[in-house]
């Protein structure tokens, strides 16, 4: 059993609601809510009833469409299908993949109001338009996003519990952990980013550690996902499809900056648009927008135009990479393990910098200006985030970078918005020329 943090986040809710409102679990597919609402169910609840809208039989759509306004018979018909007798304020009712019915959704506002059980929702692609056109979405309904797995929960899944406190121990302090503990950890890392957060590709692996095996589930929700975008985005997929197929070389460039022109030479913004919200709604990617004028309010500045699309999972991106070859073909797999990534191959460091931030709840930005007239202007810098009301600039850097001219003249030029600035690479814990120099890892605290 994979233990995973959000099931805390459920039992707060419980507590908190008191059946005054549902919770919707919004994630990508393949991420875990189904197995994180049962689990939850079970556990939590005197009696549950599970309703997979994705294969739910004719009979029970019936009955959300034709019995809903009498509740007394919906719930009693509901019962008999399930041979679940239900329980006032002790059981749970789960619609899951709730945006491959609508109508369930909206009956949310009369279920809650009525009061005698708690309502638990999973979805993917929830707010598309699609799958919310014709309805009125409920206030009733809270929000909790379940993303992949993280470094910590990867360690549990090892069962390993002790390591990511004593990382939190030294990251708060900011002392470095010592050689043979970081050489430790980094090992576990980059097992961590190769195999990802996907849970079938973690319960894959953690069988004698076999990274083929781990390979081979992330292939099939790779798969799975293409086949959702010929489903959901229909009219607009060869698009999506193009994005999508396109990310790990436009990630493995200098800039890591999506140029539709590598899609086509005369591509414009406003018609790829759509298939970039499909990806971002879908938490398949994770977007990373161009802060033109950093200050505490990034979204404020944000050139949606001008954006960076890495991975949602960054054991995905390693497999997508070489899709069209076989996983013994992979040299990716090499390459991070034995810590011989180069430079387009650092595409897998900076994705999973931004997964990691994005887990944290933060939203992606970064700051690129060109100007070739005055080198003083020119400056990439790979994320901002903001801290105590302050801009912290964020590089991901190789073990054995030389400098960091574009984080220098970021902090001249922005010297009074800036709080913290970090240097993430493979090497332990320092502060030099004013910048904490962090080990990749310690990402999951900023």
């Amino acid at each position: 059993m994979l233990k995973r943090k959000i099931y805390d986040g459920l039992l707060s809710w419980k507590k908190k609601s008191s059946g005054q409102t549902a919770l919707l679990i919004d994630g990508a597919r393949r991420v875990g809510k189904s197995y994180i609402a049962e689990l939850f169910a079970k556990q939590e609840y005197k009696s549950h009833i599970i309703i997979d809208f994705g294969n739910a039989p004719q009979d029970i759509l019936d009955l959300f469409i034709n019995e809903s306004a009498d509740l007394d018979l919906f719930f009693a018909k509901l019962s008999a299908f399930y041979s679940t007798v239900l329980y006032k304020r002790e059981s749970l009712i789960v619609f899951d993949e709730v945006q491959q019915f609508p109508r369930a959704r909206q009956l949310i506002k009369y279920l809650v109001a009525d009061g005698r059980y708690d309502y638990l929702e999973t979805g993917s692609l929830i707010r598309l338009k699609k799958n919310t056109e014709n309805i009125i979405i409920p206030s009733e309904e809270e929000h909790i996003e379940m993303f992949p797995m993280d470094f910590e929960e990867f360690l549990w899944a090892l069962g390993d519990e002790a390591t990511v406190p004593l990382i939190k121990t030294c990251f708060e302090a900011k002392k470095p952990l010592g050689q043979a503990l970081h050489r430790k950890v980094m090992n576990d890392f980059r097992q961590y980013v190769l195999v990802g957060g996907m849970p079938q590709s973690v319960l894959a692996y953690i069988d004698g550690k076999n990274f083929a095996a781990s390979d081979e589930a992330k292939r099939r929700i790779l798969q799975l996902y293409r086949d959702d975008v010929s489903k959901f985005a229909a009219g607009y997929e060869e698009k999506v499809y193009a994005v999508f197929d396109g990310i790990p070389g436009q990630l493995s460039k200098k800039e890591k900056k999506y140029k539709l022109s590598s899609l086509n030479k005369n591509a414009r913004f406003r018609a790829y648009e759509d298939s970039f919200i499909w990806l971002n709604e879908a938490m398949v990617v994770n977007a990373c927008f161009n802060a033109t004028d950093p200050n505490v309010g990034l979204a404020l500045s944000a050139d949606h135009a001008t954006q960076k699309c890495y991975m949602a999972d960054t054991g995905l991106l390693v497999t997508h990479t070489f899709m069209d070859r076989t996983f013994t073909d992979n040299a990716l797999y090499k390459a991070i393990l034995f810590d011989k990534l180069d430079v387009n191959e650092g595409m897998i460091m900076e994705n999973i910098v931004a997964q990691m931030l994005r887990r944290n709840g933060h939203k992606l930005y970064f700051y690129s200006r060109s100007d070739s007239e005055n080198r003083e202007n020119h400056m990439e810098i790979d994320f901002l985030i903001t801290e105590n009301k302050k801009v912290s600039p964020i590089e991901v850097k190789s073990a054995n970078y030389r400098s960091h001219s574009s984080l220098d003249k970021f902090r001249k030029k922005f010297s009074n918005k800036i709080g913290t600035s970090y240097i993430l690479y493979s090497t332990d814990v320092m502060q030099k020329d004013g910048v904490w120099h962090l080990p990749l890892y310690m990402a999951m605290f900023l």
